[in-house]
């Protein structure tokens, strides 16, 4: 059947969120894509001319010539998606897009849950079309140009570095000494989280140029996502693995491209993975239990769909000499089994079998294709969710499933998960990645050596350079915190590392940590004087960012990852934070486990300490050699935007407890201080084309966007003022 825009989930459908900033919504809409898509485009959504878009962008004192940057749509189609999301509905963003339905389908779908990144609900948007301006809204306009002009006059506008030029940046980076552990990947900088290998052939996942970084910095793979069926078609269903072919001839040239540098590819695979419901017609006795993604495969009622799954890895394998191995999540994350989120008890014919069971029937099939091709690739096994229990009931059933391991299978686990803190007082402990709770957590630590006596490899599985704690920068510049992770797994004996997950995959950064410790990097870069200033800020910034008030609710809904690019909003929207995409003013969500107020003064000490650090690197200016400043500007680049991002998150905070208190001279602090920060991150985004940009959610904000903050703060600010005046006249 065909998708059509009925097919498109839209869950709650709310009303969008108010844009007061701007006189009219087709202005807003204007604005956020001015640049971003031709005007014939844009005008043709409005049901207008081009001219008259042009005018309406000049309107507003945007430049009607500035030149459009089409990677946008093919590279930043994710930025899009979101700035939009308030704005149009599903036909007039498919029209921006240039898509399909049973594009935007798929993308919502499979691309790292779009869809629960947008919060599950599609806002009800009127359809936008162009009018005329009212006088009052030409007033409004003309005050939006004057705001434009004084803060951004024309040599401010454009980017001396444009978006996405980091991709023609790479070049080798030796890094000498000796490589640190047996073996480690990372998520290729390039790489969709979508259908990566149908699309290879026009979005490359391993240029060429980022492999010989990777390379000459001491990493030894990279890894990407897959989706079994989609390359090796399930006998008798071969209609729903359309395109298997292509893919097949693109992970072939990927992989021979990896191996030409030296890398392996490894393939991120969720087994088996839930089918279209009409599959199951067709193969029912594939039919699982039904949850909300999709309908499971049920392991017991038919050998076929591990018969299948031995049989499809075997021949991956069989196929391609370059694929090092796969890293094989089997409980969580999308529907598979009928236990993967615990829910057995829903199968009559699975209810009864042991949980651990579900995992070695699964691996074990993938285990026996793979070596039976290739003996020497890497079958990793990941703990990842195999018992919602936590502490010692979790370690101890994993030991279990452990113990029942097939010699040839690597166990891995998620190394800082776990791990205890105590931010403000408040206990808690790490759940999925953190930078600034090094690993690994006591129970890993046990698993590992376990395992380890069992004669199984081990892998941990870390991040080296960012995490959902912040994203936003290529790396966070914190070394002596990786370094301390790297050490405990060093004496653990760990033979391998998996570097990120789908964040992190910058070629640089903290991966001069996989051949050398922090002291030696400074010392290398740095005459001794200056290299002493530079060991004292990257201590500076690591014990400040030792106070993040960390909790996975607040990793995934509070403001930091997109910083000042977050709207204040004049009253409470009702919207609640998604995960990685609208972390609107639900407080309540950032904040988590910690009270308010606890979780504000987190956000002041960890933005002071790392400003102090800040205020200590910049004083050391004078030091700086001419063949060392382009390593310091880096390092100095890197930290201002990881303030502003921390800075605006406590302004933020700041603002919305103010709000509910009604103190409006806080509010005014709180949008003039973060004023300044969006100004200072507007001037590094203009040079550095990595700052913002995430592989998985691409572009966290575009030029105009902080631009569109500004006209955000300076509307809040008169807003209060208006309010201040009518309440001294009621008086």
């Amino acid at each position: 059947m065909k998708t059509t825009l009925a097919d498109l989930p839209t869950g709650k459908n709310p009303p969008p969120v108010s844009l007061p900033h701007f006189p009219t919504r087709f202005q807003a809409f204007v604005w956020r894509n001015w640049g971003l898509v031709p005007a014939d485009i844009l005008a043709g959504i409005l049901s207008c001319s081009a001219d008259e878009v042009k005018l309406l962008a000049s309107g507003m004192g945007l430049d009607p010539h500035a030149p459009v940057d089409e990677k946008w749509r093919k590279n930043g189609y994710l930025t899009l998606i979101r700035n939009n999301w308030h704005l149009l509905n599903y036909e007039q963003l498919l029209q921006l897009l240039e898509w399909t339905p049973e594009r935007m389908l798929k993308a919502l779908r499979e691309e790292d849950f779009l869809f629960a990144k947008l919060g599950r609900l599609k806002p009800d948007c009127e359809k936008l079309s162009f009018r005329k301006l009212t006088d009052g809204e030409r007033d409004r306009t003309a005050r939006i140009r004057d705001i434009t002009a004084r803060y951004f006059p024309p040599d401010r506008m454009e980017r001396t570095e444009k978006p996405f030029a980091f991709a023609d940046a790479y070049h080798p980076c030796p890094v000498s000494g000796n490589d640190r552990f047996a073996f480690n990947y990372i998520h290729s900088y390039a790489a969709s989280c979508g259908d990566v290998f149908l699309d290879a052939d026009r979005i490359d996942p391993v240029p060429e140029n980022l492999l010989e970084q990777y390379a000459s910095m001491g990493v030894r793979g990279v890894w990407m996502h897959a989706v079994l069926y989609l390359l090796e078609p399930i006998p008798g269903a071969e209609e729903f693995s359309a395109g298997w072919e292509k893919r097949m001839e693109n992970l072939k040239r990927v992989s021979d491209t990896c191996e030409k540098h030296g890398l392996k590819l490894y393939l991120y695979l969720n087994e088996p993975r839930t089918m279209p419901d009409a599959f199951y017609d067709k193969k029912p006795e594939w039919r699982g239990i039904k949850s909300l993604s999709g309908i499971a495969n049920c392991i017991s009622r038919t050998p076929e769909v591990l018969q299948w799954l031995e049989h499809a890895c075997g021949d991956l394998f069989a196929r391609f000499s370059g694929l090092g191995g796969i890293y094989v999540i089997a409980m969580s994350e999308n529907t598979t089994h009928c236990n993967c989120r615990m829910e057995k008890h829903l199968c009559p014919i699975c209810k009864d079998l042991p949980d651990d069971e579900f995992l070695i029937r699964i691996i074990s099939a993938m285990e026996r294709g793979i070596h039976h091709s290739n003996p020497k690739a890497k079958v990793i096994f990941s703990d990842w969710a195999w018992s919602f229990e936590k502490g010692r009931k979790a370690a101890e059933f994993k030991k279990k499933v452990i113990a029942r391991l097939p010699k040839g299978i690597c166990y891995a686990t998620i190394s800082e998960w776990g791990k205890p803190t105590s931010a403000g007082g408040i206990e808690g402990s790490v759940v999925d990645y953190s930078i600034s709770q090094p690993g690994p957590a006591p129970e890993n630590a046990e698993l590992l050596t376990f395992a380890k006596t069992l004669g199984l490899e081990t892998l941990a599985k870390v991040q080296i350079n960012n995490s959902w704690e912040l994203s936003a920068v290529p790396y966070i510049p914190v070394p002596y915190l990786i370094e301390e992770h790297l050490h405990n797994l060093e004496e653990l004996q760990v033979d391998g590392l998996m570097l990120s997950w789908t964040l992190g995959g910058f070629p640089g950064g903290n991966l001069e940590l996989l051949r050398k410790k922090p002291d030696s990097i400074a010392a290398d870069k740095f005459h001794p004087e200056l290299a002493s200033v530079i060991r004292k800020v990257w201590k500076q910034f690591g014990d400040a960012f030792r106070e993040f008030p960390f909790h996975v609710g607040t990793l995934y809904t509070a403001p930091m990852n997109y910083g000042p690019q977050v709207p204040f909003y004049p009253a409470p929207t009702g919207y609640r934070a998604s995960m990685i995409g609208f972390p609107y003013d639900d407080l309540e969500s950032w904040r988590a486990i910690y009270p308010a107020d606890i979780f504000e003064n987190q956000f002041r000490k960890l933005s002071a300490g790392w400003k102090k650090g800040l205020d200590d690197l910049r004083a050391a200016s004078g030091l700086v050699r001419p063949e060392e400043r382009p390593a310091y500007e880096e390092l100095e680049r890197i930290a201002s935007a990881a303030w502003c991002h921390f800075a605006s998150t406590l302004e933020h905070i700041r603002f919305v407890r103010a709000r509910e208190k009604g103190d409006r001279e806080i509010m005014a602090d709180a949008v003039r201080n973060d004023r300044e920060r969006t100004l200072e991150l507007y001037e590094i985004v203009r040079k550095d084309s990595r700052i913002g940009f995430e592989a998985s959610n691409h572009y966290y904000y575009t030029l105009n966007d902080l631009r569109e903050k500004i006209l955000n703060c300076e509307w809040i600010l008169a807003h209060l003022d208006s309010i201040g005046q009518q309440n001294q006249h009621g008086r």
